[in-house]
């Protein structure tokens, strides 16, 4: 079946689908060639329509969010795109808890927690991307996690079948959890937070947001931190250390504000910032004998 086809197709199940569009339109690094097919959901009915269709016909499929730490080759995706983000990010509190489907961004999630003075979010107003990813990759940052305030994710396997899962259950850890082991696909998410004055959490909201502003290059595109945290080491200082900040290929750069950052200066593109992350992997392996693991994701054709 060919991407004509399967446009027409996905148009007759009402989607809103796009074909031959360009994915650096839709990630932070602003880099990527184009993906045969995009799906953007609006509800769990169409992502579970849209899901199974592709598993019933072998059709291949990448389920991504706001492409916040998504590195895309030039060459684009073959196959199909699911993107859940804007159209599937309602949330609702209920006592100290937040429901939430997986499309809402982390900022729009903590300043919603905010407003109804609940604290628990505040380490992750910074931090960009959907929850359905911070789950995937329990994310954290200024000492805290995901893990920490996960309740309950509902999930969808292998199998077709939505499950609930505690969060104790989901084997969460450094960068990962049981949605990456098992290739689950994040639907909705419980987070158990607490009541507290609203001008404390405003004030460490705030105190935290310029702490990143101050120490991250947020003026240039960038797929967030580029490496993993070594153990015993940070990615950053091993870089810095190695005499490497601002060293360049094209238009990627390690960022002189923060070198465990690759940023896109303009025109990056993905050879250029794949043979930065193997310049940068070398001489610190070579000097520091650490060995850089990268925290972005890479995919495409």
């Amino acid at each position: 079946m060919n991407k004509k086809e399967l446009y027409g197709l996905f148009r007759d199940m009402g989607l809103e689908v796009l074909q031959d569009e360009p994915m650096k339109r839709h990630t932070s690094f602003e880099i990527g060639g184009p993906v045969d097919i995009m799906l953007i959901p609006r509800s769990i009915d169409e992502i579970l329509e849209s899901i199974r269709f592709c598993r019933d016909r072998g059709i291949e499929y990448f389920i991504m969010g706001n492409g916040s730490n998504l590195l895309v080759r030039d060459t684009g995706i073959r196959g199909v795109v699911i993107k859940i983000g804007n159209g599937f990010d309602s949330v609702e509190r209920r006592g100290d808890r937040l429901y939430c489907e997986s499309g809402i961004s982390l900022s729009t999630l903590a300043k919603f927690a905010l407003e109804e003075s609940l604290t628990g979010l505040e380490f992750a107003s910074g931090i960009p991307g959907t929850i359905g990813g911070a789950i995937t990759m329990n994310a954290g940052a200024y000492d805290g996690e995901m893990k920490d305030i996960v309740s309950k994710v509902v999930v969808l396997d292998g199998d077709n079948d939505v499950l609930e899962i505690d969060g104790e259950d989901m084997g969460f850890r450094y960068r990962g959890s049981r949605v990456i082991d098992e290739g689950l696909i994040v639907l909705g998410v419980e987070l158990e937070l607490r009541e507290d004055e609203y001008s404390i959490i405003k004030d460490t909201m705030e105190d935290l947001n310029r702490r990143r502003a101050t120490k991250q290059p947020q003026e240039f595109a960038s797929g967030g931190s580029t490496f993993k945290r070594p153990t015993g080491y940070y990615a950053g200082k091993l870089i810095d250390d190695a005499g490497l900040r601002g060293l360049r290929h094209g238009d990627a750069q390690v960022s002189e504000k923060h070198c465990g950052f690759i940023v896109n200066r303009g025109n990056a593109t993905f050879e250029d910032v794949m043979n930065l992350i193997g310049t940068v992997q070398k001489v610190v392996r070579d000097k520091f004998d650490v060995t850089l693991e990268t925290e972005i994701r890479i995919v495409g054709d």
